[in-house]
């Protein structure tokens, strides 16, 4: 499927909700375990200490815990950007014009509404391009979008920020702006991170966009119970990985044999959560011929956070060609959203 043969005309009446949605899946939904697959997975959990990479925390269910973590009154992240996103809409509207929007992790794109609302009062066509792993929340929340918003067309991309950016065709829009909110770039690696970067470059024309919200830097009572809230969410989310490999590999992971440990590490300046064992155990992955010995305590270190600093982070951007042209912080200084523009 073609994002430019999909989006190729405008709307100019309201058109049914099946007429203004498509949605790629760019991996199989019924993917079938071949000899590579998973092979991410053994490495993980054969090395010491144990790791299993962040992207298994999102099957449907992990996307749907994670929107209710957005909810939590300890977690500061979503409020404080939605209410910068509030505030300076209507600026970023104006600054990029008429503009295909893209998404990378967009969940339930509770979010991306604001911007909506903000090129739609400028009379500017809507064009959304939403992208998430879960195909579940990808066609829920776009069907919703499309309910509120009769001109609006949805080309939803199911698959990897890697895939999607890696197939990113020209925009029939005249310009294309990229939206990495929430605070997503934190979970990537200093490494990984700037491989990203030089994708997002990559898959923007000179003169695009690239939104980015991050979390800045704070003191650890702040930032500790955002990821340990009072009503358990986040550790059923981080719990969830578990269930994700027992269906994907055919596991027999007991969730209720571990428990979720998050703590900020200052030194690195990043949140870091685990699964800790409860008891000495042995789990199997049939489906990759994986047996896996864990004794009581022992961790799988299953994702980070970091927290930035806009100068340093203002110079990696330039550093790849993502010239920051505005950059807005709330009130407190607790959190980030930076325009940039690729540059030659």
């Amino acid at each position: 499927m073609s994002i430019s043969k999909a989006a190729s005309s405008k709307v100019t009446s309201p058109k049914s909700i099946e007429e203004r949605l498509q949605i790629e899946r760019l991996v199989p939904a019924t993917e079938v375990v071949t000899s590579h697959a998973g092979t991410d997975v053994i490495q993980g959990l054969t090395q010491t200490p144990k790791t299993l990479p962040t992207r298994y925390l999102y099957d449907d269910r992990g996307s749907e815990l994670f929107e209710q973590i957005c909810e939590l009154p300890e977690y500061y992240l979503t409020r404080t950007e939605t209410k910068i996103l509030q505030q300076y809409a209507g600026e970023i509207a104006r600054i990029t014009g008429p503009c295909e929007l893209v998404e990378l992790g967009s969940g339930s794109s509770t979010k991306t509404r604001i911007l909506l609302e903000a090129y739609q009062q400028l009379g500017y066509p809507l064009l959304y391009v939403p992208i998430d792993v879960s195909a579940g929340i990808l066609e829920s929340s776009a069907r919703q979008l499309l309910a509120d918003y009769p001109d609006l067309k949805v080309n939803a991309l199911a698959g990897t920020y890697e895939l999607a950016l890696a197939q990113m065709l020209p925009s029939p829009l005249p310009c294309r702006m990229i939206g990495f909110i929430g605070s997503t770039l934190g979970n990537l690696k200093p490494q990984e991170s700037d491989i990203f970067l030089s994708q997002i470059t990559n898959a923007l024309e000179v003169g695009e966009y690239f939104l980015l919200g991050i979390d800045l830097q704070k003191p650890k009572y702040i930032l500790e119970p955002a990821y340990n809230d009072s009503q358990g969410v986040t550790a059923a989310f981080n719990l969830n990985i578990l269930e994700h490999l027992n269906q994907r590999f055919e596991g027999n992971f007991d969730p209720t044999q571990f428990e979720h440990w998050s703590f900020y590490n200052e030194t690195e300046n990043q949140i870091e959560s685990y699964l800790r064992s409860l008891r000495s155990q042995s789990v199997e992955l049939s489906a990759l011929n994986l047996t896996v010995n864990f004794a009581l305590g022992e961790t799988i270190h299953t994702e980070i956070s970091r927290k930035f600093d806009l100068n340093t982070i203002q110079k990696q951007l330039t550093a790849r060609g993502l010239v920051p042209l505005n950059v807005w912080t709330d009130p407190n200084q607790w959190f980030g959203l930076l325009l940039c523009q690729r540059q030659a």
